[in-house]
């Protein structure tokens, strides 16, 4: 029980930064090892590997997206469950939540397999990375399943305020993940399959660390009453779940039409842009940090019926977020392009070039951080809230945004237009957030 933490009492700047700090560590490794993925291709098979694996990049991310948002959805109701100290209902909304996890990680990977080549043919993956994307596509599809198993896992620690056991599977994940790259890779040579089947691998390992601390937490322990199938409940898990997993599948269809833009600009352009979308989650992993501590705040607050507490803990939290965001995007302006070149490797004109771009994008998103770190957590509190629909609307004004701007900047300012439409979906969603944060806190009231 010592890793849990009850956050209805107590400082909510401090308690957050406790539980935040954590989930940065682990987020921090799980990037470090999505980094070493691109740098150890990009270093061994090069430029052309890595245009194959970063043209994958957002129809992976939408199948993750979805899977977050239905764990992240059930996770809602165990926090205000923990913090009403409503343990039996706990447990009950847990086991409902595994089934609907299983089932719903079974419906993606039958429906990733079946559309993989769809998808590429609808994104114009060039011909000369076309093979390689798949094999690495199909390879990340085959592991849903041990995905669905972590979020859910940690979704159900976090929700008890533990955040120290989801950074010591990444931590793990992590160096295993590396460790068999290095492996699989440059040694046994089995090119962007190896980089997949090395990420699945040290996957699996987190889910079984975060299962193994579920296993030994005394309020969890299963009774047979525990293991009833609720339809009501059902329902009720869905509503939270569904509308989160639309707004991260509506994103991430965004994303996809903003990669078959940047997959007709050549491969030097594909790369560079590829190289700065893995150093993305490091520019926002405080963001989501913040994030996860701000629902699991206000769904425990909400639970104890301490409404005051919401409103005091969102704006320490959004002022936490804002300066560091400044902090990330100084160190990212300033040694931005020695991180780039981990992952850039060839003829000294192409790697001048693909740097040249992948630069200028990074600092297009530096700059433009903060407006991402207020995204984060206004939308995290709004859902901690158990409203999930009203930053399912910020999500489609994301999609409206960044799909307009990518199909419109181009042709205004030249390629480099691209680069503008991730900002301009971060402002959408802001303009959406910023007006449904103040409902809710009215009818809070």
């Amino acid at each position: 029980m010592s890793t849990l933490r009850n956050m209805t009492s107590g400082s909510p700047a401090r308690l957050m930064i406790s539980f935040a700090l954590p989930l940065m560590l682990g987020n921090l490794f799980q990037q470090f090892y999505t980094i070493a993925d691109a740098a150890i291709v990009g270093q061994v098979l090069g430029v052309q590997a890595i245009a194959a694996v970063g043209a994958a990049e957002w129809v992976i991310w939408m199948i993750q997206g979805i899977i977050q948002g239905f764990t992240q959805g059930f996770a809602i109701q165990m926090s205000q469950d923990f913090g009403a100290g409503q343990c039996k209902r706990l447990r009950n909304v847990i086991v409902n939540s595994a089934l609907l996890s299983a089932a719903t990680a079974l419906i993606l990977l039958a429906g990733g397999q079946l559309s993989a080549r769809w998808m590429l043919n609808l994104l114009h993956t060039p011909d000369t990375v076309f093979t390689d994307t798949m094999l690495y596509m199909r390879t990340m599809f085959w592991g849903i399943p041990v995905v669905m198993a972590f979020n859910l896992f940690a979704s159900i620690l976090r929700s008890l305020g533990d955040g120290k056991t989801p950074l010591y599977a990444m931590v793990c994940a992590s160096l295993i993940n590396i460790g068999l790259d290095l492996l699989f890779v440059p040694v046994l040579h089995m090119g962007v399959f190896g980089a997949a089947a090395a990420t699945v691998i040290a996957q699996c390992c987190s889910s079984l660390i975060c299962l193994w601390k579920i296993m030994r937490i005394d309020i969890l322990k299963l009774q047979k009453e525990d293991c009833e199938i609720q339809t009501r409940l059902h329902t009720r898990l869905m509503k939270l779940g569904m509308p989160m997993a639309f707004q991260n599948c509506v994103i991430s269809i965004g994303g996809m039409i903003v990669q078959s833009v940047i997959n007709g600009f050549g491969v030097a352009f594909i790369a560079g842009f590829t190289a700065t979308n893995k150093l993305y989650g490091m520019l926002e992993v405080a963001a989501t940090s913040y994030g996860f501590a701000m629902t699991t705040y206000t769904g425990q607050n909400l639970g104890a019926g301490k409404k005051e507490r919401i409103r005091l803990g969102y704006r320490q939290a959004l002022f936490i977020a804002v300066i560091t965001s400044v902090l990330i995007a100084a160190v990212m302006i300033f040694a931005g392009r020695w991180i780039l070149l981990c992952f850039i490797n060839g003829d000294a004109k192409t790697t001048e070039q693909t740097l040249a771009i992948a630069y200028h994008y990074l600092f297009i998103m530096s700059i433009c951080l903060p407006i991402l770190y207020y995204l984060h957590v206004t939308r995290s509190c709004i859902q901690g809230l158990g409203n999930t629909v009203l930053p399912m609307l910020s999500g489609i004004a994301e999609f409206c945004m960044r799909t307009g701007a990518a199909l419109l900047l181009p042709r205004l300012l030249g390629r480099d237009g691209i680069f503008y439409a991730e900002i301009a979906a971060w402002a959408g969603a802001d303009v959406i957030l910023f007006f449904s944060f103040y409902s809710c806190i009215k009818k809070l009231n």
